[in-house]
């Protein structure tokens, strides 16, 4: 399993970096996750300045998507966890797609990020609306179309190890 590469995307709030550490861990793989966070941390802005500029100017969605399949794509098997990964890493063994209700989804980003339940699910709502847009416009690629990933796992009802699960045992299947 050493060079098997693992893509997997979702939404704001579904679990991406969670549950792509956790696969790569249980299967002793790389793990990869190149966001605009990261990206915004490395300009030293903040996400919502990366997204104002990724809104008007395609190199921030370019950037970050290029980076993180170079890295995926070096010698080695990984886990790619981004909102593209499925479709930016065309030559995954096994593509996963995460999904879950926006209210679970903002409910986790509050969790994590902190703020009022109104305020996250707002600007959940628009990053959502934002990253369709963007994604349609520079790759004509439609995020709300996964039905050729491998796994869909709906998250809302599932724990973090619950989910992982289900991808390792998915890619056990595959690798026998």
């Amino acid at each position: 399993m050493s060079d098997l590469r693992i893509a997997v995307s979702g939404k704001s709030g579904c679990g991406n970096t969670t549950i792509s550490r956790m696969v790569a861990d249980a299967l002793k793989l790389r793990f990869i996750n190149f966001t605009f966070r990261s990206l915004a941390e490395e300009k030293n802005l903040t996400l919502k300045e990366v997204m104002d500029l990724a809104a008007k100017d395609d190199f921030w969605d370019r950037e970050v998507d290029k980076r993180q399949a170079a890295i995926a794509r070096e010698e080695g098997g990984c886990v790619l966890g981004s909102r593209l990964a499925i479709w930016m890493l065309k030559e995954a063994d096994y593509k996963v797609y995460l999904r879950a209700k926006p209210e679970t989804r903002a409910a986790r980003v509050l969790k994590r990020e902190g703020g009022s339940l109104e305020e996250v699910a707002a600007f959940t709502s628009e990053r959502d609306r934002q990253d369709r847009e963007r994604y349609l416009r520079i790759y004509q690629i439609d995020n709300d179309l996964y039905d050729f990933a491998d796994l869909i796992i709906d998250t809302d009802e599932l724990m973090p190890d619950q989910i992982a699960a289900l991808i390792v045992e998915g890619v056990q299947k595959i690798k026998k």
